[in-house]
């Protein structure tokens, strides 16, 4: 009789029917399985031991953003394939990060010795099929057909994640360029010309689909100013949606801070202020919003 239980109970496991593949039309993420992803963050507070070094990934550059960030928005906000936009495009991280997760990448870089410089990052044939470099000036009105046009030779009408990585103001000096927005006059200047990027990235990317800003705040005068909620509120202005704010943390990330740490202590305790130890990632989404019922 047990034996009997036992075989009846194998054969109706055999019968069961297996679960399709259950994924969101942004990701390759299988929600039946969702358990199994547990590398993906879904908290507001981000925390990593040590910048990512390896699988292509170098600190050559001051100010660009660690890997894992890339890795994290890749895998939540793309499926294999897809083309991602990266207009700070800097050293390359979003595009080193989008090979190595078999997706795509259009990078805009203003400086054209950045671009020169990685492009020795990938082989010849991986700068034609995987990661397209342009030199150009990401708020300007000609680079949108630029980008149309890697868009059209890469087989896609939109680009299906967007990545804004901007200067936080003036706080470091990437370029003697007017067009750098870390050469802005006034911080006022420096939202506008973000906005102007942002609604290129706005225009470009695919309906439904999502855009990550990462980016810190700064003092001035002896005041606190919040580049980030700015910066949000303007890409709410185009017409994005705002999904998630994201905290993360930048402890040890930061060489100079990490090596001055008692002198930043010490101006900290006499001017007044708290030293940073974090920047934003906010997630966005351009989305029709459907209209409240009253």
């Amino acid at each position: 009789m047990i034996q009997n239980k036992k075989n009846l109970k194998q054969k109706k496991a055999s019968l069961e029917v297996v679960k399709p593949i259950k994924t969101k039309p942004y990701n390759d993420i299988d929600l039946n399985n969702w358990k199994l992803y547990e590398n993906i963050k879904t908290g507001t507070w981000w925390e990593f031991p040590a910048r990512e070094k390896k699988n292509g990934h170098s600190y050559d550059y001051h100010g660009n953003y660690i890997p894992q960030i890339a890795t994290q928005l890749i895998e939540r906000y793309t499926k294999q394939n897809d083309i991602i936009l990266d207009l700070f495009f800097g050293s390359g991280t979003t595009g080193i990060e989008a090979k190595n997760q078999n997706r795509r990448c259009i990078g805009v870089e203003l400086k054209q010795e950045m671009v020169d410089y990685v492009a020795q990052k990938f082989n010849p044939k991986e700068l034609v099929v995987d990661v397209n470099i342009i030199q150009g000036d990401s708020a300007s009105i000609d680079i949108k057909e630029k980008i149309k046009a890697r868009l059209e030779i890469m087989g896609r009408q939109n680009a299906q994640l967007l990545v804004l990585h901007p200067p936080y103001d003036d706080i470091i000096k990437f370029s003697n360029m007017k067009e750098d927005l870390s050469n802005c006059a006034t911080t006022e200047e420096f939202y506008d010309l973000f906005q102007k990027v942002a609604k290129n990235g706005y225009d470009l990317l695919e309906q439904n689909r999502f855009a990550a800003l990462i980016i810190g705040d700064k003092y001035a005068n002896s005041r606190y100013i919040s580049l980030g909620f700015e910066c949000q509120k303007r890409m709410e202005e185009l017409g994005f949606i705002t999904k998630a704010v994201i905290v993360k943390n930048i402890t040890g990330n930061e060489k100079a801070k990490g090596k001055t740490a008692n002198l930043w202590r010490y101006r900290a305790l006499n001017g007044g202020f708290n030293i940073f130890e974090h920047e934003y990632i906010m997630i966005f989404q351009k989305t029709k919003l459907k209209k409240v019922k009253k």
